[in-house]
C-alpha cells in the first residue's frame, strides 16, 4: 500500500507474518520511502474486538489511512524507538485506543 505523506511517497508492507495472540493480533509494518532513502518499521496490537475481520490485508489497509493521517508524529516516534530504546514502537489498538477501527 503507498502512503502519501508530506515527505514524499511511502511503501506500507508486512514484514512478517501476523502474530495471532490470545487477545489479539500483532502486525509488524515496513514503512519505507519509494526512492529507498529512509526506512523503518513498527509493531500494532490490534484487540480481538476491534480486528472483525482477520485478514491482514484489510487490517493493514486500515491502519495505512491512520498512519497517512498521523504521518510525522508516527515516524517521529518510531525512529526514536528504535534509536533510543533500541526496540519497535509498538502501538496498541484497543478500547481505549481505538484508532481507525
Amino acid at each position: 500500500m503507498e502512503l502519501k505523506t508530506s515527505r514524499g511517497a511511502y511503501i506500507l508492507t508486512l514484514a512478517r507474518e501476523p502474530q495471532e495472540l490470545s487477545n489479539g493480533t500483532l502486525l509488524t509494518l515496513s514503512l519505507e520511502r519509494r526512492d529507498g532513502i529512509e526506512k523503518m518499521a513498527l509493531q500494532c496490537r490490534v484487540d480481538k474486538v476491534l480486528a472483525v475481520c482477520d485478514e491482514p490485508n484489510v487490517i493493514l489497509a486500515k491502519l495505512g489511512h491512520w498512519i497517512e493521517r498521523d504521518f510525522e508524529m508516527t515516524r517521529e516516534a518510531a525512529l526514536k524507538s528504535i534509536r533510543s530504546e533500541r526496540k519497535l514502537l509498538e502501538i496498541v489498538f484497543d478500547e481505549a485506543n481505538r484508532g481507525p477501527f
